[in-house]
């Protein structure tokens, strides 16, 4: 899906949700109380194109863990620990083996991440979907006290903006490099290292640092999540020379994309950034709020 369809649809969508007594509509993770004291996070999210490479590569172990990666970090967003995933697999035809991959990559990471996978639903849809393609899917569901919600509503002008290293392209923008790789050979290794995990990193900077806000950067790049979570009226100024790209980024360059959309539609090396009103010595700190 092009970005500009997706932010239409979200659009479009607001009032339906809202209508329900949901609140939050267009973050990283939805918020539902579960008592006077806690909530829960939920996303969910799914490899999307990426998936097609990693069959044709044999690594859909790599594209199980690409799943639980980018929806715990979605539900890290809001400052919740992540309790448990639910998987959906879906296909033509169901391949025993393959499913197994999946899902074995995706309990490799939430093993990582102290969540638990919980089950989830395996379909077979001939006529949906393609010959020998297969979607995999998940919701991550999450747990948060309100005095620790992270929304982005105490963020100010002079905010530091705090970046962590992306392993590569991660999940988002595949269509594209699809679109470049047409049916020829490709870098398994290069294009799809898998998503990398961050709640590690998250919790580390919440013991050093106030977190006003988090955003996973997935699909509209840095640029495009910061703008999710920071209040209107505040922009995001990045120095984009803060930091060194991957070898992949460099790659994708090469291949005749332009700055502005490898900006627009790329990580460029940083998959998760948080807002901060001091960064800790050993902070990656790649610009800020003005």
């Amino acid at each position: 899906m092009s970005l500009a369809i997706a932010e239409e649809i979200v659009g479009r969508l607001r009032a339906a949700v809202e209508s329900t007594g949901a609140t939050g509509f267009g973050g990283f993770a939805g918020l539902y109380p579960l008592d006077e004291r806690r909530l829960l996070a939920a996303s969910m999210d799914s490899v999307g194109s990426k998936l097609m490479l990693a069959r044709r590569a044999g690594r859909l172990r790599w594209g199980g863990m690409d799943l639980a990666a980018h929806c715990i970090n979605d539900v890290i967003c809001t400052g919740a620990d992540p309790l448990f995933l639910l998987d959906y697999v879906a296909a033509s035809r169901i391949d025993q083996e393959q499913v197994t991959e999946l899902v074995e990559g995706a309990a490799e990471v939430c093993r990582a991440a102290g969540c638990a996978l919980i089950g989830g639903e395996t379909a077979e849809l001939p006529g949906v979907y393609q010959e020998e393609e297969l979607d995999f899917v998940g919701t991550c569901v999450g747990i948060v006290d309100r005095d620790q919600v992270i929304d982005g509503s105490r963020c100010a002008a002079g905010d530091v903006i705090v970046g962590f290293p992306s392993s590569g392209i991660h999940t988002n923008g595949f269509s594209l490099v699809r679109a470049l790789i047409g049916d020829d050979e490709f870098d398994v290794d290069l294009l799809l290292a898998p998503h990398r995990l961050y709640v590690d990193d998250v919790r580390a900077l919440r013991r050093q640092a106030d977190v006003k806000a988090l955003a996973h950067v997935t699909g509209g790049g840095i640029l495009g999540n910061l703008t999710r979570v920071v209040p209107s009226g505040l922009e995001p100024k990045i120095d984009w020379d803060a930091w060194e790209r991957p070898a992949v980024f460099r790659w994708l360059a090469a291949q005749g994309l332009d700055e502005d959309e490898l900006r627009r539609v790329f990580n460029l090396g940083v998959g998760m950034c948080a807002v901060v009103p001091e960064a800790p010595a050993d902070a990656l700190v790649i610009g800020e709020l003005a």
